[in-house]
């Protein structure tokens, strides 16, 4: 079978990783037809914006897409593509795994915590506005539908995923409209999972909790705004950015990225680490049902990593990007010890 798949290379690293995501997939066995497009800064000449209409419509057309990172400015500028690509393709669930891996120095060695982030609306909904010259106003936005929804995708993920705990993080103390309406729907959709067990906790205990004993922890789900934060806060304690997978799904179309930035200033060196893209394509493979092939790949980043010989600079080692790549599709290709 032979899947059809937008890609976006992005920008600084982007093309490097998504390069070694392609020769990676392709070792595995998977048949897939990349349909390139580009979006980001660079493209603004060309088309007036970093999103293009036909960035769109190819992955509309293709339901699935894999993207590398792309360059969003701070404080001036347009604002992110990929909170333009959430909204525009109602990729409602952002879903961020945090597993421990092998060789990785990191505070914990047992972290194996789901990051559920609503992903429309929050302030990150991008209503905001001058109150004269000197205040700025954002306005928080949750709704029933769009709480119920994400808070139903976490407990689905978990009943299908043999997780057995949800816990929904908000600030319903403090926002006892926005956030409380949050809590109330996600207790009313707990009740329809009576196997998993689920309780609610506040964001800024979370995040001590977190740290002091993820353990305790298991699927997190809660709104934008927090979910951005703690997502990264889960992403440190398995050792960084550089280590963590992403996806943005939503009923009809799914976007699979790593989550860490476009590292402008390694830009074609053949330096960049390309595990939490090569993680994301593995989340990828599972969305498409191509378990053996997904299985296969992360198993050889594990063998990679338990080795610790290929590894690039901000893994502690000397490797370059191509060679870490290939060191992973020859762990790919070796025959198993059962064959």
């Amino acid at each position: 079978m032979t899947h059809n798949v937008t890609l976006i290379p992005g920008d600084g690293i982007g093309p490097e990783i998504t390069r070694a995501v392609r020769k990676i997939i392709e070792a595995s066995g998977v048949n897939i037809c990349w349909e390139v497009v580009e979006a980001g800064a660079a493209v603004i000449p060309e088309y007036g914006t970093p999103l293009p209409d036909h960035v769109i419509n190819s992955i509309k057309k293709n339901k699935v897409a894999f993207k590398g990172p792309l360059t969003t400015p701070v404080g001036k500028g347009f604002r992110s593509v990929n909170v333009a690509l959430r909204k525009e393709l109602d990729l409602y669930a952002n879903l961020r795994p945090a597993k421990s891996l092998p060789g990785i120095a990191a505070r914990y060695s047992n972290i194996d915590l789901v990051v559920v982030r609503e992903n429309t609306e929050d302030l990150y909904a991008g209503v905001e506005h001058m109150v004269g010259r000197d205040a700025a106003e954002s306005i928080k936005i949750i709704t029933r539908e769009a709480s119920k929804r994400i808070v139903k995708f976490a407990f689905d993920y978990a009943v299908k995923n043999n997780r057995k705990k949800v816990t929904a993080v908000h600030k319903a103390n403090i926002m006892k409209l926005s956030d409380g309406l949050f809590l109330e729907c996600a207790r009313e959709v707990a009740e329809e999972y009576q196997n998993i067990e689920f309780e609610d906790v506040i964001v800024d205990a979370m995040c001590m909790k977190l740290v002091q004993d993820p353990g305790n922890y298991d699927v997190l789900v809660m709104p934008n705004l927090y979910g951005d934060i703690i997502s990264d806060l889960c992403a440190g304690l398995i050792g960084g950015l550089g280590v963590a997978p992403g996806a943005n799904i939503g009923s009809e179309v799914a976007i699979f990225e790593p989550v860490h930035g476009s590292a402008p200033d390694l830009a074609g060196k053949n330096k960049a680490n390309p595990l939490a893209a090569v993680l994301s394509a593995v989340l990828m493979l599972k969305y498409l049902e191509e378990f053996q092939a997904a299985e296969l790949i992360y198993n050889a980043v594990i063998e990679v990593l338990k080795e610790g010989i290929h590894l690039t600079n901000d893994l502690g080692g000397m490797s370059s990007t191509i060679e870490m790549t290939e060191a992973i599709i020859e762990k790919i290709n070796q025959p198993s010890p059962l064959t």
